[in-house]
């Protein structure tokens, strides 16, 4: 055994090494991401780990591994779970093998989605068993037994960690013995084949399994009641956390539920919680599963017992959970003046600084090449996940809608449907591209729609951590493997016009995307030009102070952070700027220029 500071989410990693998992797949998704790129680094050598595609592929590959008996594991962020949900349904349904844990990482906030979803519905929809850990300690254990009630009833296991448990850091007792076994192997058998029959009777096997699992779930380990009172608080995952800290500043008498599998509903121990209470309080993120539960078990049992939280508006039923929450919450509840906080130094507030693509970006040069070129035209911008929302910000303003990943493409399409006299522009990144982005394309040019497609091709997954996928040629196992050319595989699924070119080359990128803009059917611009962490720096640049009228343009049509008011003119400071060249081909001045210094 030995003790390492550990975030969560290398807990997690570490946790499902020490189980021994054989193949792990997934895609980046903050808050997510840092499990499956841990178990890369840290792989023993017998561990098959990928960036798959997009997060439905990632759990049909794992999926196919449980089957031939082998441990697996995928990884995601909550809004991939939607992608996911096709194979997760008849999953499980059909069953697995080896031990198989879906890591779905939620993100109360939101602080980086689109969505503040909770995925333990979706283990209630799927009637699947679900493991909400509460600190990196117990994510690190939890995750073994996962897989081991994953093995015991041969089903999926969902495993939620949320973003404050996933990028919180904690000492853990490492255990450097892991678990070793050889995979069974595929045995043929109808069973692993979905029919509306055999559904049928697998329905009937999961509602049986349910109240068994419910049994076993009283008896877990981390699943516990502790305290006593005529007052409860029933709470789970970082919440539970935030409970314990709030009491200890409290310091009130009350019953303590922590429910670490919110499904099936540990219901014997919950029964044992609700004895002898007048009225309880539930924290918890996102939504009122415990609290419905709760309720639930009041009316079925006819238990005179108060339940309050989200449904009553005890607790809020939008954004994540605090200690200071918390703690207002329960003082409240059980009528005790919550303890002032501590005093702290006045200080002056941080500045705004809102979200910006970064200096050098080659997306800022895409963006303003199309608004350049579509100037006085009616166009709409119909934009996606990833870096290149920001594009939506001031001065810019080029993304006008954005959904889910992929739905830029598609969306142009229904825009064009109903207004066919504006030119609908679809921007879409490399990766998103590979992962929702072609059935899009497809569909544009099977029912003829005229839509221009802008891929932002900046050769890595920036908004994650810059991840490789198809069109790296590399592969998360280290392998060079075909770099997939996204302007070919445009071309061979039925686009008659397709360009690359690099948006630093401002004036042929304005001509291209006029010549685009007036193609009859599906045209389609690859913007190439690597994203500044994958490339390295050109010459800074610098402003002539003699030349520069102070009519500040560069600020005002690009908004770079690296470019700066100094007094009535402006100065590029050199801290930030990339040497990318935009700034210096809109300059009317010729101000700006390039320098011999470099960026370290």
């Amino acid at each position: 055994m030995k003790m390492e500071l550990l975030m969560g989410n290398q807990a997690i990693a570490m946790g499902a090494i020490r189980a021994g998992v054989g193949v792990v797949t997934g895609y980046p998704g903050t808050p997510s991401t840092e499990i499956l790129e841990t178990i890369a680094k840290k792989n023993p050598g017998n561990i098959y780990v990928e960036w798959s595609v997009n997060e439905k592929s990632a759990l049909e590959v794992a999926a196919g591994a449980a089957y031939a008996g082998q441990r697996t594991m995928v990884t995601m962020k909550q809004v991939g779970m939607n992608v996911a949900s096709d194979p997760l349904m008849s999953l499980a349904y059909i069953g697995v093998k080896g031990g198989m844990v879906i890591v779905v990482a939620d993100d109360p906030g939101p602080i980086s989605s689109q969505t503040e979803q909770d995925s333990r519905h979706f283990g209630i929809f799927a009637k699947l068993p679900v493991f909400d850990p509460s600190s990196p300690e117990e994510a690190y254990l939890m995750i073994g037994d996962a897989f081991e009630y994953s093995e015991k009833y041969n089903t999926p296991v969902l495993f939620r960690p949320t973003t404050r448990v996933c990028h919180a850091y904690a000492t853990v007792q490492i255990d450097e013995n892991c678990y070793q076994f050889k995979p069974e192997g595929f045995i043929k058998d109808s069973k692993w084949v979905i029919f509306p029959r055999l559904s049928y009777y697998n329905h009937i096997k999961l509602e049986e399994r349910q109240p068994i699992l419910s049994k076993d779930f009283s008896s877990y380990i981390f699943n516990l009641v502790i305290g006593t009172g005529k007052k409860g608080v029933a709470t789970g995952g970082i919440s539970y956390a935030y409970t314990r800290e709030a009491l200890s500043t409290i310091k009130g008498d009350c019953k303590l539920f922590k429910v670490a599998t919110p499904h099936p509903f540990p219901e014997e121990l919950a029964l044992e919680f609700l004895e002898g209470l007048e009225e309880v309080l539930v924290i918890e993120e996102l939504d009122p599963v415990i609290e419905k539960e709760l309720i639930y078990l009041c009316g079925k049992y006819n238990l005179k017992v108060k339940i309050m939280g989200k449904l009553t508006k005890h607790v809020q039923n939008a954004g994540e959970n605090t200690v200071e929450s918390v703690t207002q919450a329960i003082s409240k509840f059980l009528e005790i003046p919550a303890p002032k906080p501590k005093a702290v130094m006045d200080l002056p507030s941080l500045p705004v600084r809102p979200p910006v693509l970064c200096a050098g970006c080659p997306h800022r040069a895409s963006f303003y090449a199309v608004k350049k070129a579509m100037k006085g035209k009616k166009a709409a911008f119909s934009g996606d996940i990833g870096c290149y929302t920001l594009g939506n910000a001031k001065p810019l303003e080029m993304v006008d809608t954005c959904l889910c990943m992929g739905a830029g493409i598609t969306i142009a399409q229904g825009l064009h449907r109903v207004e066919p006299d504006t030119i609908n522009f679809a921007f879409v990144g490399d990766s998103t591209f590979f992962h929702t982005g072609i059935p899009g394309v497809i569909n544009a040019v099977y029912n003829e729609t005229d839509i221009v497609l802008i891929v932002l091709d900046n050769s890595t997954t920036a908004m994650t951590g810059n991840q490789p996928h198809p069109g790296t040629g590399r592969t998360m196992m280290g392998n060079v493997t075909e770099k997939i050319d996204i302007s070919n595989v445009l071309k061979a699924i039925g686009v008659k016009h397709v360009v690359t070119i690099n948006p630093f080359d401002l004036e042929n990128a304005m001509k291209e995307v006029k010549v685009a803009a007036e193609f009859k059917g599906i045209s389609a611009i690859v913007f190439k030009a690597p994203c500044i962490a994958v490339a390295p720096p050109s010459p800074l640049y610098s402003v002539d102070n003699k030349k520069c009228t102070g009519c500040k343009k560069c600020i005002k049509e690009l908004g770079c952070p690296a470019i700066i008011k100094d007094g009535d003119k402006v100065k590029i400071d050199q801290a930030l700027c990339y040497g990318c060249t935009l700034c210096e081909n809109i300059c009317p001045f010729h101000a700006i220029g390039g320098t011999d210094v470099e960026r370290k």
